[in-house]
């Protein structure tokens, strides 16, 4: 059994975004294997809760820990290979090719005045083979369509390693075909061990990969556990404000609007 404290604990945490709650008292665990999925209208707090689970804003009330501990408690740097972000965009200040960017992953690895090694570029033509982008080592950044660009910041999340993957609505920009790849990618990670929380906009896709969701209602109240105690046409339909009815397909049950 792994004695390891939990990749991430949120023990009464309340985040705001000026004077609006996002979520108040909020308390759960995200152990090895599971796959956390936030739900909530458009400006609930997603990412703005999310950006804080990552350490990249202040814990007013409450406690964020990070394998155990408290983000400033961990060395400089070092949180950055337990826990990997992936942000809604990935804005391109310098021309670099696709397998340039992709090693950006090692980072949190390489000493102040190390280079990439053999090792490192192994991990990361890896990972571009895994998001289907093995051929496009040597393109610019620049070159890629929406589709490709978040393809390889996937990728080069993947390159990072962490025992904690943040996803911002990783779907951005992908088609149906590469939704499930990504999908099935972080759930075969998660039952190796890594802990994964994703917002993400669709409800079935977060039925059929969650193992736990959590529903902010956009005023500062939420619902958190086991995917399917949450997913219910009625909790659904009034934090989306829009009814939903629930179908049963086999062992599925999906979510469609009424």
């Amino acid at each position: 059994m792994d004695a390891r404290p939990p990749v991430l604990a949120v023990d009464r945490l309340s985040v705001e975004v000026g004077r609006r709650d996002v979520c108040r008292a909020l308390d759960f665990t995200v152990q090895p294997g599971d796959t956390l999925v936030i739900l909530g209208r458009n400006g609930a707090g997603k990412t703005t809760l999310l950006h804080t689970l990552a350490g990249l804003r202040d814990v007013l009330r409450g406690a964020v820990l990070l394998s155990g501990q408290p983000y400033a408690a961990w060395p400089r740097g070092h949180e950055a290979c337990l826990r990997g972000l992936l942000a809604q965009s990935q804005p391109d200040f310098f021309s670099a090719t696709v397998l340039e960017t992709a090693l950006v992953g090692r980072h949190p690895y390489l000493g102040r005045w190390d280079w990439e090694g053999p090792e490192d570029e192994a991990i990361a033509l890896a990972a571009l083979a895994t998001m289907g982008l093995e051929s496009f080592a040597e393109r610019q950044v620049p070159t890629l369509s929406g589709g490709e660009r978040q393809r390889l910041a996937i990728a080069a999340l993947l390159v990072q390693q962490p025992r904690l993957y943040l996803l911002d609505e990783p779907l951005a920009h992908l088609d149906l075909h590469h939704e499930i790849t990504v999908l099935d990618h972080f759930r075969d990670l998660a039952a190796r061990g890594a802990g994964v929380v994703m917002v993400l906009h669709d409800i079935n896709l977060a039925a059929r990969y969650a193992s736990h969701v959590l529903l902010l209602d956009g005023e500062g109240g939420h619902v958190i556990g086991p995917a399917a105690e949450v997913l219910t046409a009625e909790r659904l339909s009034a934090a989306f404000g829009h009814p939903l009815r629930a179908v049963v397909d086999g062992n599925s049950t999906l979510f469609v609007p009424v």
